[in-house]
């Protein structure tokens, strides 16, 4: 018995379980009738990315977690055609009703009002503005955006308002709104965030396949530097034994194409992501799946993942304790610091606009 194994190329899971809320599991079962697969007959077709338009009343969501630095955040999409079999966001596939597999990077669910009900969000009575975390979720940048737009048309609402934003992403595309974001951050605006895992090409290919390269992700920081646009690096996830040796050299790299901060979160891997995770190591990391689980384990109190306050990001114990004192000697060598406090006294709700702030 097992779940079954089906990479696809192009694709981060190998394997599509059953979500943790549906009314039945399904399990994989050899019967022993068929000892080979039959290549005429035991094959599928790689699965198509389809779109689907998702409205909703509120675009703004709001946390009151200590381990972020933020209140509220806007996702765009749900569900991320990068396939990063890592993502601690494939779980929440599971509230649509679908698999945090092989769904959650092929069934995208968008929003295209999205602009229009944060419009509505700021021209709320008492609305207090505070820096948006655009794309925490899942990425603002991810292959859709690209003829969507729609995370360009959340960024011109918060130009329009001179309201605070800061992006995280493994995408190039960010570089195409340089336009928007360069004006902003010169008036204390905006910040943008590159997350990189590995340097390494194959890896790269293999734990977040439909993402930039990592040589992209360097140049993507170099052009927003260029462009005066504050730029961080966060290393994340830092996978034990699989990643963990380059967490420096990661940092180092980022600091030469011009990152002025930095950050890294601990691999999480809660609900139905430890399978999901385990199965991939199965397939490409056979040799180091042990070590890499009881290493995370070690961090995550004897589990697969702890989600207390203080402990879900960085991890607990002599590894992760050593992991953080060795990001804090990085980043004072590398001379990489904070990211920088946004304005948020400038905002002015879209009703109350006299044209454009920025024209």
């Amino acid at each position: 018995m097992g779940r079954r194994h089906d990479p696809h190329k192009g694709r981060g899971a190998v394997s599509s379980p059953d979500n943790r809320y549906a009314a039945w599991q399904r399990e994989a079962v050899d019967d022993g009738w068929r000892d080979e697969p039959d290549p005429d007959t035991d094959w599928e077709p790689a699965p198509a990315t389809t779109l689907i338009p998702h409205k909703t009343r509120r675009i703004v969501t709001y946390n009151d977690s200590p381990d972020l630095a933020f209140d509220r955040t806007v996702n765009p999409y749900r569900g991320c055609e990068h396939g990063c079999i890592y993502c601690y966001a494939r779980p929440t596939h599971a509230w649509l009703d679908e698999s945090p597999g092989r769904d959650f990077e092929t069934r995208i669910h968008y929003r295209p009002d999205a602009a229009e009900r944060l419009r509505a969000e700021f021209d709320r009575p008492g609305y207090r503005p505070e820096t948006i975390a655009l794309g925490m979720n899942t990425d603002a940048y991810q292959p859709a955006e690209r003829r969507l737009e729609i995370t360009r048309a959340l960024l011109e609402v918060c130009r329009q308002t001179r309201h605070p934003v800061s992006l995280v992403t493994k995408s190039a595309l960010v570089e195409r709104d340089r336009d928007i974001l360069g004006p902003m951050a010169e008036a204390g605006l905006a910040t943008v965030a590159v997350s990189i895992t590995t340097l390494d090409n194959d890896l790269n290919r293999r734990l977040e396949p439909r993402a930039a390269g990592p040589r992209r992700r360097l140049a993507t920081i170099r052009r927003l530097r260029e462009a005066g646009i504050p730029v961080g690096v966060l290393v994340a996830p830092v996978i034990p034994v699989l990643t963990e040796a380059e967490f420096e050299a990661i940092l180092e790299a980022a600091a030469e194409a011009g990152a002025s901060w930095a950050g890294y979160v601990l691999l999480r891997l809660p609900h139905e992501l430890g399978d999901l995770f385990r199965d991939w190591l199965a397939e490409h990391a056979p040799g180091e799946a042990d070590h890499i689980l009881s290493r995370v384990q070690q961090a995550r109190g004897g589990k697969d993942y702890e989600p207390r306050f203080g402990q879900r990001m960085t991890g607990e114990g002599p590894w992760a304790d050593l992991l953080a004192q060795r990001f804090r000697l990085a980043r004072r060598k590398f001379g990489l610091e904070w990211p920088p406090v946004l304005d948020t006294g400038a905002f002015t709700p879209p009703g109350g606009r006299q044209g454009d702030l920025f024209d």
